[in-house]
């Protein structure tokens, strides 16, 4: 099931494999594959999407194999799910990842364009810690906390308005 994918890809597979081995966790050749698709794609990606994707080199796969792979990336912290659109981004390149524990040391945050879909990741630590002091005055205790803001982004908000023709 050797898959192809981007020089920029397979470093990141690469990152992952290490970070799973220090874990002592193990990214199996299609718990890589799958991450690999993700990594590769350019905008969020669904389970059913990749799914179809996985059926292209492994016509038995099905859903249940998707989903037990995607709980393992989420789990070593390889992945994000994007609630907002019921899909997946990597997160080996630029997440903070502490190879001893089992998740991220950051809230994931989103900027999610309503029109063309593309999610940026962001990683503002103000917005974190706010949300952690917050949380601590509440009497809160947060395990994971995903923020996403739906808008435009700069390339959808300057491109021309599409007018439509009337009849």
């Amino acid at each position: 099931m050797a898959a192809e994918f981007s020089r920029r890809t397979e470093s990141l597979l690469n990152r992952a494999d290490a970070i799973c081995e220090h874990r002592g966790a193990n990214l199996t050749e299609l718990r890589r594959h799958i991450l690999g698709m993700i990594l590769d794609a350019a905008s969020p990606t669904g389970a059913y999407e990749l799914l179809d994707r996985l059926r292209q080199t492994r016509r038995g796969a099905a859903p249940p194999t998707i989903y037990r792979t995607l709980d393992f990336l989420l789990e070593q912290g390889l992945i994000h799910r994007v609630e907002r659109l019921s899909a997946f981004v990597g997160c080996v390149a630029g997440c903070t990842v502490d190879p001893d524990g089992e998740s991220h040391t950051h809230a994931a945050q989103f900027l999610i364009c309503r029109k063309c879909g593309r999610v940026a990741e962001m990683q503002d630590h103000d917005v974190t810690s706010v949300l952690a002091r917050v949380a601590k005055e509440a009497g809160f205790s947060i395990s994971t906390a995903t923020i996403e803001a739906e808008g435009l982004c700069s390339t959808c908000r300057t491109a021309p308005a599409t007018r439509t023709r009337s009849n």
